[in-house]
């Protein structure tokens, strides 16, 4: 089973996703800060990552930075889900290194095809 990393430090948005996730049989692995998110995508090196961008310690910008420059490097996809939609922010964002953007509130009748187009599922 592939494993996923959650960082989202709103509980209702971490429970609809992760819900979704392990409902499509993923295995989800839960950070409610940037720097937990850090630090367990070195330690557990999930299959792919859903990324909040307004996190409370670090923004989610800066959790991708870290993650991008560590060893993982681009090995492992970020998708972020967030609720930034102001003109020019999913280009921001894919331009600073995701692999994916999805915006809130998610629709949860669509959410896994629009995440299994980016990591190829």
């Amino acid at each position: 089973m592939k494993r996923v990393l959650v960082i989202e430090d709103n509980e209702n948005n971490m429970e609809l996703i992760t819900f979704i996730l392990e409902a499509h049989n993923y295995i989800t692995i839960r950070a409610e800060t940037g720097q937990q998110g850090v630090d367990l995508a070195l330690q557990e090196r999930p299959d792919f990552i859903i990324l909040d961008i307004q996190l409370p310690d670090i923004m989610g910008t800066d959790v991708l930075k870290i993650i991008r420059n560590s060893e993982i490097g681009n090995t492992i996809p970020i998708i972020a889900m967030t609720s930034y939609a102001m003109a020019g922010d999913r280009e921001k964002l894919l331009g600073a290194g995701c692999d994916g953007y999805i915006e809130k509130p998610i629709d949860p009748a669509i959410v896994m095809s629009q995440i299994k187009k980016v990591i190829g599922a």
